[in-house]
C-alpha cells in the first residue's frame, strides 16, 4: 500500500469523523450518563473508529 501524504491522511480522518462520529448515538448516551470524559475514554479505547483514527494520528506524527 502506498504511503499517504499529510493532506490525504487528514482527509481520511475528516471523512471518518463525519461519517461515523458526528451524531453518534453511543457517544451521546455515554456523555449523558457518565459525562464527557467517560464518552471520550470509550471512543479512544473501545470504539473501532477511534482505533482507526489513532492509527492515522500515528502516521501524522
Amino acid at each position: 500500500m502506498k504511503e499517504l501524504n499529510r493532506k490525504e491522511l487528514l482527509g481520511h480522518v475528516e471523512t471518518l469523523m463525519i461519517q461515523y462520529c458526528k451524531g453518534c448515538f453511543l457517544h451521546q448516551h455515554l456523555k449523558k450518563e457518565g459525562g464527557r470524559r467517560a464518552a471520550h475514554r470509550f471512543c479512544i479505547s473501545n470504539c473501532t473508529v477511534g482505533e482507526q483514527l489513532q492509527e492515522y494520528g500515528k502516521k501524522l506524527s
